[in-house]
């Protein structure tokens, strides 16, 4: 059966389509053979779409590659050199574990929405999280929106899927109290500078085991973050640039922080002095004895051991940046300069991760309002 620029070929008890695809360099007619699943019946209606699709420009016929080697591909030609190594590693762990698996053999043009909603639907009956299927969800999705745009691909299938709603969980951070008793019992630790300055100023844990002296200005009372250390697969460490431009940021430092930072750089000094070396204005502040970086499981690992013998509520590490946020909101501190101080891409994204601090300053607004008009009756009736 043949209908303008296809037919239809049965053999057998199978059904394929030739579909003409134009001509190559020298002049010779392209035809593309695509197999059918089904009957007549399928063929027509596979042979009609085809056709619209060809003549809407969006024809591309199928290819042989299944979904593990076009993954490999995008691993290799987009994953690699756009992301931070630890990102590529989590993106090819994934997919690893994850992906390929279930889908990995199935070719590239037969997937469909229904197969990745079953795929997500069984890591979430696996105990993953909806976060980690969500995450999940964006890298596949991130991969075959580059297939399509590679051409090699008609739709993106991911774009018809149900993801899990985004769970709100309820953000453990200390308060004043909390953070004094805290940094009592912290006194002897040899961390203690490096968590004193992640509560009073909320930079992340890569960001403070990348600082170096000369990163600080410890006159004006300001630190330049500008890279972060991370520890890959394989247990090594590298520096990396920051996750934004707005990561890339100045931090006013509070004077106290600023005090302790003093008395720890003369005390390093003194301890290199003792040793017959210098303090290196390019040289690490948090270290380990030999110079070298200290590992991120090492410092979380002596915060965990200090909260547990402080009998406080159990906060991780990366909530000292949280409790530094919601505090400095409940102070009445500005969204924005909360943002900055953050390195947080957007002020929603600052607002929605400290919602629970929002009603709060609603009331103390809404409270702050209405005495300006009760001090002005107050005013004209005496």
């Amino acid at each position: 059966m043949r209908r303008g620029r296809g037919s239809i070929v049965k053999r057998g008890k199978h059904y394929s389509l030739v579909i003409d695809d134009g001509v190559d360099e020298n002049g010779k007619r392209i035809r593309k053979w695509i197999a059918v699943k089904g009957g007549e019946r399928d063929a027509e209606k596979q042979l009609t779409n085809y056709l619209h699709q060809q003549d809407t420009g969006l024809f591309i016929a199928p290819t042989k590659i299944t979904l593990s080697e076009y993954l490999a591909k995008w691993l290799k030609d987009y994953a690699k050199p756009k992301l931070a190594t630890r990102s590529y590693d989590r993106y090819a762990d994934i997919i690893k574990r994850y992906i390929n698996p279930k889908l990995g053999r199935v070719l590239l043009h037969q997937l469909t929405p229904g197969q990745f909603q079953e795929l997500y639907s069984e890591w979430l009956e696996k105990g993953l999280s909806n976060a980690t299927v969500r995450y999940h969800h964006a890298v596949i999705h991130n991969a075959l929106r580059s297939a399509v745009k590679w051409g090699i691909a008609i739709r993106n299938v991911c774009d018809a899927l149900e993801v899990p709603k985004k769970q709100r969980t309820d953000m453990q951070i200390w308060n004043e109290e909390e953070i004094t008793k805290f940094l009592e019992f912290a006194k002897n630790s040899k961390y203690y500078e490096l968590f004193y300055l992640a509560l009073f100023s909320g930079m992340r844990r890569s960001e403070l085991l990348a600082l170096r002296w000369d990163d600080i200005d410890l006159e004006l009372g300001q630190v330049n973050v500008t890279r972060g250390l991370q520890q890959l697969k394989d247990s090594s460490l590298i520096f990396t640039q920051p996750k934004s431009e707005k990561s890339r940021r100045t931090i006013a430092l509070p004077p106290s922080a600023t005090a302790i930072l003093k008395e720890y750089r003369n005390h390093v000094a003194l301890s290199l002095a003792l040793k017959a070396k210098t303090l290196a204005k390019n040289g690490l502040i948090f270290m380990r004895d030999n110079g070298k970086p200290i590992r991120p499981n090492t410092v979380t690992y002596a915060w965990k051991g200090i909260v547990k013998r402080s009998g406080l509520k159990i906060i991780r590490l990366h909530d000292a940046r949280h409790s530094h946020a919601s505090l400095m909101l409940a102070q009445g501190v500005h969204p924005k300069i909360v943002q900055e101080r953050l390195g947080h891409s957007t002020i929603a994204m600052t607002l929605d991760t400290y919602s629970h601090v929002v009603p709060g300053l609603q009331e103390a607004a809404a409270k702050k309002f209405d005495s300006l008009f009760f001090k002005q009756i107050s005013h004209h009736s005496t």
